[in-house]
Formats: C-alpha cells, sequence, structure tokens
C-alpha cells in the first residue's frame, strides 16, 4: 500500500464498531445518490481499485455498488470531512444508485418538515 493511501487510512476516525459513513454524490450534477458504510478495508479498496467498496452491516460482507444490477460507481474524489469520521465520494454513477431503482436513495422520499426563514 502507497504511503499516501497508509497516511489518508490513519487520518480517518472509525467508529466502535470500526465503521464509517460515506455519503455518494454524482461528480457531474452535485446530486446526493446514497449513504453506505465503509471499513477501513472498504476505504482503502476505495481508495486504490477506482470503484466504490462499502461493508454491508445486515450481510457482514464487502459488495460494489454494480456488481450484481450493472448500476456501477466509479470514482472520481474522495474527501473526508473536517472531524475525519465522515467520507463524501464522488462519482460517476451509471444506472441507479438506489437498490430500489431510482436514481438517489431520496428520490421521492421528502418528509414534511416546517420551513424558516434565512
Amino acid at each position: 500500500m502507497s504511503g499516501d493511501v497508509a497516511d489518508a487510512l490513519d487520518a480517518l476516525v472509525f467508529g466502535r464498531d470500526g465503521l464509517l459513513p460515506a455519503i455518494v454524490q454524482d461528480d457531474e450534477s452535485g446530486e446526493v445518490l446514497m449513504l453506505a458504510w465503509m471499513d477501513r478495508e472498504a476505504v482503502r479498496r476505495t481508495l486504490t481499485e477506482g470503484r466504490v467498496t462499502f461493508w454491508s452491516r445486515s450481510r457482514g460482507e464487502y459488495w460494489r455498488k454494480g456488481d450484481t444490477s450493472g448500476h456501477l460507481q466509479y470514482v472520481r474524489g474522495v474527501s473526508m470531512d473536517c472531524d475525519g469520521d465522515t467520507l463524501l465520494v464522488r462519482v460517476i454513477q451509471v444506472g441507479a444508485a438506489c437498490h430500489t431503482g431510482t436514481r438517489s436513495c431520496f428520490t421521492d422520499r421528502e418528509l414534511p418538515a416546517a420551513r424558516s426563514a434565512p
């Protein structure tokens, strides 16, 4: 593993469960596509392989978007937040990002919320 990737991994703060949230965003439009979880190995794979790898909490295994659906995510950039405990993964999304078949996991799922003035 290159020193740059090792340093990046060391800078991250994983939760007690060894995971951190990864927000996936369309690199061209800026649309938020989904949120999933990564452990250290999933981050390493994402940084070195050019495809996004996640850790499935329900199945207890690694998965890459598109391996079964064909709806691929190609990495365009990865940033950590100011605390190092959340990632923003910018991707080129091919097909739907959501397992329900929608472009984004947030499509048509808005909740009623009070709006305030700026």
